[in-house]
C-alpha cells in the first residue's frame, strides 16, 4: 500500500464551531483567545484494488478557486476522479466539508464517481441533529448525486477492508483497518487523531463519550503495537503517520515518511 497524506493546514475554532485558517508565521495566538487550534489531514491510500479517501477536510479552496483537496490529490500523482472509495470515520463538518466544492454558486459532489462509506445510524443523527458540528446542506448534495454504502455495526466492507463502530467521538464513530499483503494501516478518525494522544491520557469534552474515547485511544495503541499497524493521523501537527511500541506502560510512536 501507498499512504499519502494530504494536509490542508492548521485552524483555530471557538465555539461559534467556525473554523479559521491559522498560520503562525503571520498570525498570533494571543488573537484568537478561547480557541482550540487544530490541524486537517485527510489520507488517500493506494491499495491493490482501489485508490482510497480517508475523511475529507474542510473543504478550503486555493487562490485558484479549487479545492486544496483536489489539489493535494494531483500533487500526489493521481486526479480526484481516480478516487473509487471515500471511508468516512464520522460526519463532522472538519472532515466532511471537502465531500463537496461550490461552482457557480451551487453545491456539487467532490467526488461524485467514487462510492462513499458511511455509518448508517451516523448519517441518521447528522441529518437530525441541530449541533453546529453537522452541516446538512453537504448530506443533501450526497444523497442524491452519490453512490453511498450504509454499514451498520461492525465487519468486513470487502476483503482488505474491515471496520469497526467505536462511538466514542462522535455516538456511531467508526474506525477502519486495511490489511493487504501482512501490511496493516489503521485509520481511527478522532479516536486516535495524533500521536500526543496515546501519550497523554486524559477525557475530553468535545468527545460524545470522553471515557470511551479514552480508553479507545489506549486500546488502538496496544493493539497496533502488538500488530505492527501503521497509523494514519488526522488531526497531527506534525508526523501523520506513524508505527507504534508500548513499553514500560508507555506509548512510543515512531514517525514513518
Amino acid at each position: 500500500m501507498h499512504i499519502f497524506p494530504l494536509q490542508e493546514g492548521s485552524y483555530s475554532v471557538d465555539a461559534s464551531k467556525k473554523f479559521i485558517p491559522f498560520d503562525p508565521d503571520i498570525h498570533s495566538y494571543k488573537d484568537r483567545p478561547a480557541s482550540l487550534f487544530i490541524h486537517v489531514q485527510p489520507f488517500l491510500v493506494k491499495t491493490p484494488t482501489d485508490l482510497i479517501l480517508f475523511d475529507a477536510g474542510l473543504g478550503f479552496k486555493n487562490n485558484q478557486d479549487e479545492l486544496v483537496l483536489h489539489q493535494n490529490i494531483r500533487n500526489a500523482g493521481f486526479d480526484p476522479e481516480d478516487v473509487t472509495l471515500v471511508l468516512m470515520s464520522h460526519l463532522h463538518y472538519d472532515h466532511t466539508g471537502g465531500l463537496v466544492v461550490e461552482r457557480n454558486g451551487k453545491l456539487e459532489a467532490a467526488f461524485p464517481a467514487a462510492e462513499h462509506v458511511i455509518q448508517r445510524s451516523e448519517w441518521e443523527t447528522a441529518f437530525s441533529s441541530k449541533s453546529s458540528s453537522y452541516h446538512s446542506e453537504i448530506f443533501d448534495v450526497l444523497q442524491r448525486s452519490v453512490h453511498i454504502t450504509f454499514l451498520e455495526g461492525d465487519g468486513e466492507f470487502k476483503p482488505g477492508i474491515s471496520y469497526e463502530l467505536s462511538g466514542g467521538h462522535s455516538q456511531y464513530h467508526q474506525v477502519f483497518l486495511l490489511n493487504y499483503d501482512n501490511e496493516k494501516v489503521f485509520f481511527g478518525g478522532d479516536e486516535l487523531p495524533e500521536p500526543e494522544q496515546l501519550i497523554r491520557k486524559f477525557i475530553a469534552k468535545y468527545d460524545y463519550d470522553g471515557r470511551k474515547a479514552m480508553e479507545l485511544r489506549d486500546e488502538y495503541g496496544k493493539r497496533a503495537a502488538v500488530d505492527g499497524w501503521k497509523c494514519l493521523f488526522y488531526h497531527a501537527k506534525a508526523n501523520p503517520v506513524g508505527t507504534v511500541k508500548y513499553e514500560n506502560d508507555s506509548f512510543i510512536v515512531t514517525p514513518i515518511n
